[in-house]
């Protein structure tokens, strides 16, 4: 009995998870509700406050279902041990592009988090909370960065700070790109050369050498 009212816990936090993913994706975060999810989940708005602690807390689990896995695979971009920190990188930013291009949960929720999230509140937990993922992954990125430096794949002279913002940049405006006009590019074959790139103008770009700015 127990373990059947633990599957249907599971089976109801899944469903308003769902549920949240589609109302987010349709009417925007800002203008959703609870309430809103709540009737697309077919379930009261208390079944939503026992799982999840206020929308804020239900949006960072939406995102948490898409994150996690790809953020155990960025993971591993960061441990000192890997021998081709660089080929590593770029082999799992195309494997996220190709999963925003081709996974429908990670689109849609790609798409809640590049388009349809309208802050008007600096203080709004949700902008809190994707700063912090933002944050967490430039350390993850400066930690490749430098193992890649360790490993002779960049120079020693590169100036991580805007190798980092390079690096970034050029992911994060791929997805916003496309997001916004997914016709207009192949993500994952352009993406994957845009990337490449970017990884290319670390190893030879004066201006992004710690001595040259310097001077």
């Amino acid at each position: 009995m127990a373990r059947s009212t633990k599957e249907e816990a599971l089976e109801t936090r899944a469903r308003i998870l769902d549920a949240a993913e589609h109302v987010f994706h349709e009417r925007g975060v800002s203008h959703t509700s609870l309430a809103d999810v709540a009737k697309a989940a077919d379930v009261t708005r208390g079944a939503i406050y026992w799982h999840f602690k206020n929308k804020s807390d239900l949006f960072d689990a939406m995102c948490e279902r898409v994150r996690l896995p790809m953020e155990a695979v960025l993971e591993e971009n960061a441990s000192p041990q890997l021998a081709d920190p660089l080929g590593q990188f770029l082999r799992s930013g195309v494997y996220v592009l190709t999963m925003a291009a081709t996974d429908e949960r990670c689109r849609k929720v790609f798409d809640i988090i590049f388009n349809k999230c309208e802050f008007a509140d600096h203080d709004d937990p949700i902008l809190i909370r994707q700063r912090e993922c933002h944050v967490d992954g430039m350390l993850r990125l400066e930690q490749i960065l430098t193992n890649a430096i360790s490993r002779g794949q960049l120079p020693a002279t590169l100036n991580i700070r805007l190798a980092c913002l390079m690096a970034h940049t050029t992911f994060s405006g791929l997805l916003t790109d496309w997001f916004f006009a997914p016709d207009s590019f192949d993500l994952v074959k352009d993406g994957e050369k845009m990337l490449a790139a970017s990884l290319h103008a670390l190893k030879t770009a004066p201006s992004l050498q710690t001595h040259i700015l310097d001077e």
